[in-house]
């Protein structure tokens, strides 16, 4: 399954009970709003028929059409959700994005500088990162994906602008004598 034109809306991370319902960590605005998009597929292509039954904490429980026991449930445990992008909702506001539209796009720097591409978006908890693969020595770096670290997304051109494409902390500038 390519995953270009797929959307990675959960992960199951878990199981509830015996009937095979899983634990999905939702990655949708609206977390039950997961059983919304229709049929979703996983990594390795499978179908899946979800419909939401409640929350478990954070997480929500998910019964997959065809899953009917613990045992069944618990071999899905790290398997994502992928939904086609045609089924998203269309933005309406200039201003707003999609996660998965920020990966690719280049990577400049408050000077028009090209310096590497978006390889990903993550999110450990405290906020979400952008991995940005330099274009010079081919290693990656991730930065907080906020507005002091990122002033600018335009999706329509294709780029983000950064202020610095490295975490260099002020103790590290005094150190080097570095300048961000």
């Amino acid at each position: 399954m390519t995953n270009e034109r797929k959307i990675c809306l959960g992960a199951i991370v878990g199981v509830h009970g015996i009937k095979g319902e899983v634990k999905v960590k939702s990655f949708t605005e609206t977390d039950r709003n997961l059983d919304h998009y229709g049929t979703l597929t996983d990594q390795k292509g499978r179908s899946w028929e979800v419909k939401v039954t409640g929350h478990s904490k954070e997480l929500l429980r998910v019964k997959l059409k065809g899953i009917d026991d613990r045992n069944s449930a618990r071999d899905l445990i790290g398997c994502k959700l992928y939904t086609d992008r045609e089924n998203l909702p269309e933005i309406e506001n200039e201003d707003e994005f999609y996660q998965a539209d920020l990966i690719g796009l280049e990577v400049r720097l408050k000077d028009g500088k090209a310096v590497g591409r978006v390889s990903g978006i993550y999110n450990f908890g405290a906020g979400e990162i952008v991995e940005i693969k330099l274009a010079e020595s081919g290693r990656e770096e991730m930065i907080p994906f906020d507005h002091e670290y990122v002033p600018e997304v335009n999706i329509k051109d294709g780029y983000i602008i950064v202020s610095s494409v490295s975490m260099i902390f002020a103790e590290d500038e005094e150190k080097n004598g570095a300048e961000i």
